[in-house]
């Protein structure tokens, strides 16, 4: 299929919320190596961190619906405001779900003296984000789906 017949239909729509969480993952990749001088590839698949690759999805998405569809258009409004919640769910919700676990850990560690395997291992600590890891995400999100409109809009003859 040519990328012109794809252009201003909601394949774009779909592949800016499918891709844009790559590049946040790539992006905190690259971050952990420069800043920890480590080579993590589990950052490609686990939550948490900076930027926030769900809001980078979500905001990618309904960036994408505003360019297509119009930013005063009903499409936009819910596109937006299941971005807001997701957005609140990643910074509110999963954050503090993160933090409940860590104090879990404590306890468990404490109680089961260095034995946690035995129980099954800690729990997922970084489940959520800081506001400002979904506000970056955020912003990365509408920047990529501008580019990659105007880019798709180079293949349209």
């Amino acid at each position: 299929m040519e990328v012109s017949k794809l252009v201003n239909t909601g394949y774009e729509v779909i592949f800016a919320s499918l891709t844009a969480p790559l590049i946040a993952q790539t992006i905190k990749f690259f971050l952990h190596l420069i800043m920890d001088k480590k080579v993590d590839l589990r950052l490609f698949t686990t939550t948490g961190g900076m930027p926030s690759a769900h809001s980078a999805s979500v905001v990618a998405l309904s960036t994408m619906v505003g360019i297509l569809r119009g930013f005063d258009s009903v499409e936009f409004a819910i596109a937006l405001g299941y971005a807001l919640v997701v957005m609140y769910d990643a910074a509110g919700l999963r954050r503090a779900a993160g933090r409940q676990a860590a104090c879990l850990n404590r306890i468990l560690d404490d109680f089961y003296k260095h034995e946690i395997q035995a129980i099954g291992g800690k729990l997922k600590e970084l489940l959520g984000h800081t506001p400002i890891q979904v506000f970056w995400g955020a912003v990365l999100g509408a920047i990529y789906a501008f580019y990659l409109h105007s880019y798709f809009l180079g293949f349209v003859k």
